[in-house]
């Protein structure tokens, strides 16, 4: 049995804000687990549409292009942290209250299984992945880098609200909550324009999981040490 693009886009749309809601709000401590069936319903819309690996940055033949790009970028990505985290003007952006009183067991699983699994997998093959290839195939790249970078800060919509209410630093001292959640938003679909152009370029996922994985498991990393070297 196939299903046509526009009917696998509108599915793959339907399974993301479902794992949306489940992480956020209904099952947040399934979180893993919610990811990695996403992923699979995901795979399985793409395939139905008779979409290839390709189609998902996940093709062979630019494995090696891909490994290579993302080494470099997670190099790159994690230099920028650690000057970050050392330099006194930025050092603070760090102090993220989800992160306050975590021990080390709990800082490793977050960076070595929550995000490359909970959040990585499922946000790069769901928007750079899934809804990137079967947007280009349907109306092109610019269409599709528009459509996937829209949705990706949309996804970001409840999170931000939980973390501009937690944490100050993130909206800035009598910010309204409203308009800091909406930069949040703005700038994580531009963060999806450039992840959709680095999936472009290199024609794979890879290095779109590698600097997302690098970035986002080093600030977790970062937080945890900033606030150990700050008590």
């Amino acid at each position: 049995m196939f299903i046509g693009l526009r009917t696998a886009l509108g599915g793959a749309v339907a399974v993301l804000v479902v794992a949306n809601l489940l992480n956020n709000w209904f099952a947040p401590t399934a979180y893993v687990a919610t990811a990695v069936i996403a992923c699979v319903l995901l795979l399985g819309l793409l395939r139905l549409a008779k979409g290839t690996w390709a189609d998902a940055g996940l093709g062979q033949d630019t494995l090696r292009r891909g490994v290579a790009w993302g080494l470099a970028l997670s190099v790159g990505a994690a230099v920028v942290v650690l000057a970050c985290v050392l330099a006194p003007p930025t050092r603070h952006l760090f102090l993220d209250p989800r992160v306050e009183g975590a021990g080390p067991e709990a800082i490793a699983f977050a960076a070595l299984v929550r995000v490359p699994v909970g959040t990585v997998l499922l946000e790069e093959i769901g928007f750079r992945g899934v809804v990137y290839g079967l947007a280009a195939r349907i109306r092109g790249f610019t269409w599709a880098t528009g459509i996937s970078s829209g949705l990706f800060g949309l996804w970001h919509l409840l999170p931000a609200i939980s973390v501009v209410a937690d944490h100050p630093a993130a909206s800035g001292a009598g910010s309204p909550i409203g308009a800091a959640v909406a930069v949040a938003m703005l700038a994580t679909s531009l963060v999806g324009v450039g992840l959709c152009e680095l999936r472009r370029r290199s024609g794979s996922l890879i290095p779109c999981i590698a600097l997302h994985w690098t970035v986002n498991a080093l600030a977790y990393v970062a937080a945890y040490l900033v606030f150990q070297t700050s008590t």
